[in-house]
């Protein structure tokens, strides 16, 4: 969520990343999933924090070859993903670094965030504005905030405790959803923004440290310290030119409740400051020290996950939760033909498409049914079944597991799709999550995740881990694969044993590459027709994997 820096009345805020609308890597500028990649640029390459070159939005490749971004007409897409933040248990293992920014009245907070954004060189960054959590104005204070009589700088104009709240799931990695204020009416607006997914997150605001519980969330505190009569100037600019007030107001107003405020409740909060930034956004050393210190404090966090699972659960039973479809004559056969290296694409296409139909069924059969009778056409009552639950979810690990959704969608009739991309990092083998898009109010749906192949488990338990932290119950969760090998199964059965993993078939094998033996080869080629480089792996979905 990023909003503009002002204590009183923000401009329009614009959501970081509404995760159930559409999260492109590390960040959207649009909260449309539908936008084309057409008219893709040149990618342009990061900015250092230097005051010669002019600044750019964000940056997350840790790549020294490759720049990190690509721009369209309406989209910057960041091509940089997250890495795990849970371990091998399925459970959030390291939680997002919180940098506090306080300072008074347009002190230039969003000016330092963006520049630590843009010098962090770091995927999967939010910045979260205090102005997000004024509270709803009642009539007679609503009257006085059109005079100009209402103290948008004091504590009680604040809704700490949502602020809270939120902050604390956002650090522990859960998707939490921030209000909009609208200061024409100083209401929230119906919609709220969805924000999910921060490996840092930079919270500023004029009472940053205002309140204790606020203060345990913050691992970095920063103080934006700048001159007075500077601040005044600034915020005259602003009011001025943005919100097409008179000069007498923006004084009376600064002289009764801005200037007041800062020594009483801002100023004071500098003692809880482990940094202090003169100047704002033009001190570059201090900016430098402090991305300094953020990189030494990530870099303690770092975990690895798929290694972990490749040497764990060896010679464990399968365990229960897992169904495997009967292995009749037909779907033996059918293995057989899209197992074959000499099979054609049609073919291979043809009857994964017939399994995929088969899997899906029998997913549907584990579904909880309620009885119900409903009247016959001849007026008689028939003693039926019908889904105990609100809806049915279904969401794809692209690319490969994107080939499931005409299967499920052709029996599931208006279904909900989601999707979710994660892609391993050629360099440390770990996946990285860079794109995700789930349906609004996903938290009551049963939800069917689909995957063409599963090998060591990584990729599906980062996907089962972002549903779990958009608050899908972990009960409610279908794992849906043409093909697993047994330590995928012990991964995901043993992170979330609650989880009903279903496939058609099992494997015992993975070899030194992390590939299915004698598995199906690299399923999203076979079936798109393309050849990836040997240099460039998918997630578990592509290649038996």
């Amino acid at each position: 969520m990023e909003t503009t820096s002002s204590d009183n009345k923000p401009d329009e805020q614009q959501a970081d990343e509404g995760m159930e609308a559409d999260t492109s890597m590390s960040r959207s500028d649009s909260g449309s999933g539908e936008d084309s990649l057409d008219g893709i640029t040149n990618c342009i390459p990061r900015c250092p924090l230097t005051p010669s070159l002019s600044p750019q939005k964000r940056t997350t490749s840790r790549s020294k070859t490759e720049p990190p971004l690509l721009r369209t007409n309406k989209r910057t897409i960041y091509t940089a993903g997250r890495p795990p933040w849970y371990n091998v248990t399925g459970t959030t293992f390291k939680e997002a670094f919180v940098i506090g920014l306080c300072g008074g009245s347009a002190s230039g907070k969003t000016t330092v965030a963006n520049k630590i954004i843009e010098a962090l060189d770091v995927p999967w960054v939010v910045l979260l504005s205090m102005d997000s959590f004024y509270k709803v104005l009642n009539k007679d204070e609503q009257e006085l905030a059109a005079k100009n009589e209402y103290n948008f700088d004091h504590p009680d104009a604040f809704d700490f405790e949502l602020l809270v709240t939120v902050l604390r799931k956002l650090k522990k990695g859960k998707s939490i959803k921030v209000p909009v204020y609208d200061f024409t009416t100083h209401c929230r607006r119906k919609e709220w923004k969805t924000v999910y997914g921060a490996n840092v997150v930079i919270f500023e605001g004029i009472l940053a440290f205002a309140n204790k519980e606020l203060l345990k969330l913050l691992d970095m505190k920063v103080f934006v310290d700048t001159d007075s009569d500077i601040r005044l100037i600034r915020r005259l600019k602003r009011d001025i030119s943005q919100r097409g007030r008179d000069i007498s107001g923006i004084i009376k107003q600064y002289n009764k409740f801005v200037k007041p405020a800062f020594e009483q409740y801002i100023e004071p909060t500098v003692q809880s400051a482990d940094i202090v930034v003169p100047r704002g956004g033009e001190n570059f050393v201090a900016l430098d020290l402090i991305v300094q210190h953020v990189h030494s404090q990530l870099e303690k966090r770092e975990i690895t996950v798929r290694s972990a699972l490749a040497s764990a659960h060896q010679g464990q039973p399968l365990p229960k939760t897992l169904s495997v479809l009967e292995s009749t004559p037909q779907v033996r056969g059918m293995h057989t033909i899209i197992r074959n290296k000499e099979t054609n694409r049609d073919e291979f296409i043809f009857y994964s498409k017939r399994l995929m139909r088969l899997l899906i069924e029998h997913a549907l059969s584990f579904l909880p049914l309620k009885p119900v009778s409903v009247e016959t056409p001849q007026g008689g009552v028939y003693d039926g079944k019908r889904l105990s639950g609100k809806r049915i979810t279904g969401v794809s690990i692209l690319r490969a597991g994107e080939t499931m959704e005409q299967a499920l969608m052709a029996v599931c009739k208006d279904i909900r799709l989601g999707k979710i991309l994660i892609q391993t990092n050629h360099d440390t083998g770990e996946p990285e999550l860079h794109y995700l898009r789930l349906p609004k109010d996903i938290t009551e749906d049963y939800v069917i995740l689909m995957d063409s192949t599963v090998s060591t488990g990584a990729a599906a338990l980062m996907a089962v881990r972002v549903l779990l932290d958009h608050d899908v119950a972990e009960d409610k969760i279908f794992l849906l694969s043409l093909l697993m090998a047994e330590m995928g199964v012990h991964s995901v059965a043993y992170a979330f044993p609650k989880v009903r993993i279903i496939t058609t078939a099992v494997d015992k094998e993975v070899n030194d590459q992390f590939h299915i033996i004698p598995g199906i080869g690299n399923f999203g080629d076979r079936y798109f027709g393309t050849d990836a480089p040997s240099d460039w792996c998918e997630s578990d979905e592509g290649m038996d994997y």
